[in-house]
């Protein structure tokens, strides 16, 4: 008969060891066994949590200056978990958010707004804070505000990182906005969209978030992204697929969106005026996402 140990994963064998040792009080032993179970995609996370809550010597916080806490419930962190291109998902999660704070610094800094003179900033459909720990560090948390529809991502946020955060909804004409904001950043969520909720979101954004003389930015799956997924695009430059990296959410209400820049450009016009438009740059985020920058008219 086998026993409970010899069915144990080598992971989880380093996991109950490091835990062993941290109960000992022997730190350095413990975050020694802890790199090694983090290493193991069974315990990686929890090998992760322990190494950082610790302050253990190897931890990311110790590298990168941040709170370096992820979710389990991190449908993005789960992505490069089981991405075969992913050698260490933790560095490239954590690594990912670093890299969207500088493309959008230099994005803003071409329309002379930069980021560390912002008084105010929503990060809207920010999950469990891939890219707000970044922010925070920028910024510091009394400048941020986060919002998601994900059940326990705002809340998440909030005890994390310290952020000021709220509720969204499925609706974009049900979210009560708690004020309207200097920089309201909405990254990747039109790249999910269906087409009856795509203008209306932006609407939404635009007339309820954005402070007057405010900025919206936004990414969308451009021309790029839409020939290396080898999708055909509608007569009106659109392609929605019913499916995505979250299982939180509905495949019906966010799933995978291509469209084409007249297609944007069209539905900017409609919901925000086609003078809103201050500046556009394909393939700007990630070298896979389209950005597009609006200000709204100041009072």
């Amino acid at each position: 008969m086998t026993s409970d140990n010899e069915q144990m994963s080598q992971g989880r064998r380093l996991l109950d060891e490091g835990q062993r040792l941290l109960a000992q009080g022997d730190r350095v032993g413990a975050a020694q066994v802890l790199a090694r179970a983090r290493d193991e995609r069974d315990t990686m996370l929890a090998a992760h949590a322990l190494i950082e809550s610790h302050g253990l010597v190897g931890s990311f916080a110790n590298i990168m200056g941040l709170d370096c806490t992820i979710s389990a419930q991190d449908d993005i962190f789960g992505f490069f978990a089981g991405h075969p291109s992913s050698r260490n998902p933790l560095r490239d999660y954590l690594a990912d958010g670093w890299r969207t704070l500088s493309e959008l610094m230099l994005l803003l800094e071409a329309v002379d707004r930069p980021l560390l003179k912002t008084s105010r900033v929503l990060e809207f459909a920010s999950g469990h804070g891939r890219f707000t720990r970044h922010l925070v560090k920028a910024l510091g948390a009394q400048r941020v505000v986060v919002s998601d529809v994900v059940p326990g991502a705002v809340e998440f946020s909030r005890g994390t990182f310290g952020v000021a955060g709220f509720q969204s909804a499925s609706i974009p004409e049900e979210v009560r906005w708690p004020g309207q904001y200097e920089l309201v950043f909405v990254l990747s969520l039109f790249s999910h969209l269906p087409c009856s909720t795509w203008g209306r979101w932006l609407k939404a954004l635009y007339g309820g978030a954005v402070a007057p003389g405010g900025l919206l930015v936004f990414s969308t799956h451009g021309a790029k992204a839409a020939a290396f997924d080898c999708v055909a695009l509608d007569d009106e430059g659109f392609f929605f697929a019913p499916s995505s990296e979250s299982h939180a959410i509905d495949g019906q209400e966010y799933g995978t969106t291509f469209t084409t820049e007249a297609f944007v450009r069209q539905r900017i016009e409609e919901a925000c005026g086609a003078q809103s438009l201050v500046h556009s740059a394909p393939v700007h985020f990630w070298n896979h996402q389209d950005a597009y920058v609006l200000r709204k008219a100041a009072s």
